[in-house]
């Protein structure tokens, strides 16, 4: 294997070699269960997906954990607002995650461990800290001490002096430095606690990771993994208190981050009012849309997203999709007659997208590049099997072989071909399409201020089962 990852620790792209020969083991922070999967969640997923699939093929037995994190404040807040237990909320939407990402067909990782099933780790990776003289009590909270870790803000890029500089600090809250942070918070009244050496509380946010992956992984295992948004503070903080906590470094040895979900050039969030939930997106493009959608953009750049940039994935993926399809379609109903000649240009054809897929995902998994090689082999397999329709003879071992090796590289990225809507049924493209016209059509009366025709068409499109959203990023549509 000669796989070349760009490892975030060392800001270069690094050739990987597995700790332990034959095996690669992974962490990835897993969603805070507090609301329905949102796409920012659904990318790093999809890729490790993709990255797990990868080390499989590559004879390697992968061990793969994900977190679910089970204890927060956005879960307390959103439960007392419900008027429900906090593991009630965090269970319903555990199971909504599963739900979306089994449409995506993200495969179940080797274990999903949850916070408010790690205490006893918790508090002893606390205890040993303070133990050590690296974290320190203060009113029933416990902190870390970051001036006792020299190497501080290393993957970040950071210097602890420019941090300090930066940081706002609430008075008299009792901190050795700004940027020294939680490991143990006191219990506030109402919240969920445990009982600890320092008295009743509950984990800082870091601290969870570096006790479910070390238990899980030890120390120095391959990968840790999520996005690049969590490499200051929470990455820089689990390597802190984790080789603090075991005097071995490097805690992991690639640290690998997928970029920004970005609309409209902007990144995502809850206070730009361009969230998008997968749920949602699913109502009006096919999973495999999606996931391709996702997978067509290499993990370390934004992914800048947007119903137009769906529908050309849509249209890329069908080309994709079609191919496999017509080509199969084509072998059964060519059964019975006489084989033709193998051609050469499909037999170079495969061997060249075999090549260039290959070389693309062994360079830090670039699956954009990956995707891009496929299309030329789909163009080639629907020449051959446009040529075979009418010949009298059919090239049936090269069709087979292109469409397998094709059928084979999709399914290496988690991508099935399902089958089309068929001649006369619904047609995804098709629908997607005319709805683009009809909802300029109403935007262009709404800026006329022809409020009759906006409701009309707004109207008429219920009555058919599509209902119209409005949004501050313009109008959206599902079926219902």
């Amino acid at each position: 294997m000669n796989l070349k990852v760009y490892n975030t620790l060392t800001r270069e792209k690094e050739l990987f070699v597995p700790a332990e020969p034959g095996k690669v083991k992974i962490y990835v922070c897993g969603v805070t269960p507090y609301n329905h999967p949102h796409i920012g969640n659904a990318r790093p997923f999809i890729i490790w997906d993709v990255i797990h699939r990868y080390f499989e093929r590559q004879g390697l037995a992968v061990t793969h954990i994900q977190n679910f994190t089970d204890v927060d404040d956005k879960i307390i807040d959103a439960a007392a607002r419900e008027g429900i237990a906090w593991h009630e909320l965090a269970g319903r939407y555990i199971k909504a995650y599963f739900e979306v990402m089994d449409s995506l067909n993200v495969r179940r990782v080797d274990l999903y461990p949850r916070v408010s099933g790690h205490m006893p780790e918790i508090i002893d990776m606390v205890a040993t800290l303070v133990d050590k003289g690296h974290a320190y009590v203060v009113d029933g909270d416990v902190y870390f001490s970051v001036q006792d870790f020299p190497s501080y803000g290393h993957l970040s890029g950071r210097s602890l002096e420019d941090m300090k500089a930066g940081a706002r600090v609430e008075v008299d809250d009792g901190k050795h430095h700004p940027m020294d942070f939680a490991l143990w918070k006191s219990a506030k009244p109402g919240e969920p606690s445990w009982d600890s050496p320092w008295g009743p509380g509950r984990p800082g946010w870091h601290i969870e990771c570096s006790a479910m992956s070390h238990k899980y992984l030890g120390c120095g295992f391959d990968f840790h993994g999520g996005g690049s948004d969590l490499i200051f503070p929470h990455h820089e903080n689990e390597v802190a208190q984790s080789e603090a906590f075991t005097g071995c470094a490097p805690f992991v040895r690639y640290w690998v981050h997928n970029g920004f979900v970005t609309v409209n050039s902007e990144k995502m969030s809850k206070s730009l009012g361009n969230f998008f939930l997968v749920k949602d997106i699913l109502a009006h493009f096919r999973p495999m849309v999606l996931r391709f959608f996702i997978l067509s953009t290499h993990y370390r750049s934004p992914l800048d997203f947007s119903d137009e940039r769906l529908t050309e994935a849509e249209r890329a993926w069908t080309r994709l999709a079609s191919a496999v399809q017509g080509a199969r379609q084509l072998l059964a109903q060519t059964a019975g007659k006489s084989a033709a000649p193998a051609s050469a240009e499909l037999a170079e054809a495969v061997a060249l997208a075999r090549a260039e897929y290959e070389a693309a995902m062994a360079d830090d998994f670039n699956t954009a590049l990956a995707i891009s090689s496929l299309f030329a082999l789909a163009k080639s397999l629907n020449v051959a099997c446009q040529a075979a329709k009418d010949a009298a003879a059919v090239d049936r071992s090269g069709i087979e072989v292109a469409v397998g090796a094709l059928e084979d590289m999709l399914s290496a990225l988690g991508l099935i071909p399902e089958e089309q809507p068929a001649e006369g049924g619904r047609d995804e493209v098709l629908v997607g399409s005319l709805m683009e016209i009809l909802l300029e059509l109403r935007r262009s009366a709404r800026e006329r201020k022809d409020w009759a025709t906006a409701d009309a068409i707004r109207n008429k499109l219920q009555a058919a089962g599509i209902v119209v959203e409005d949004s501050p990023q313009g109008a959206r549509w599902k079926r219902v």
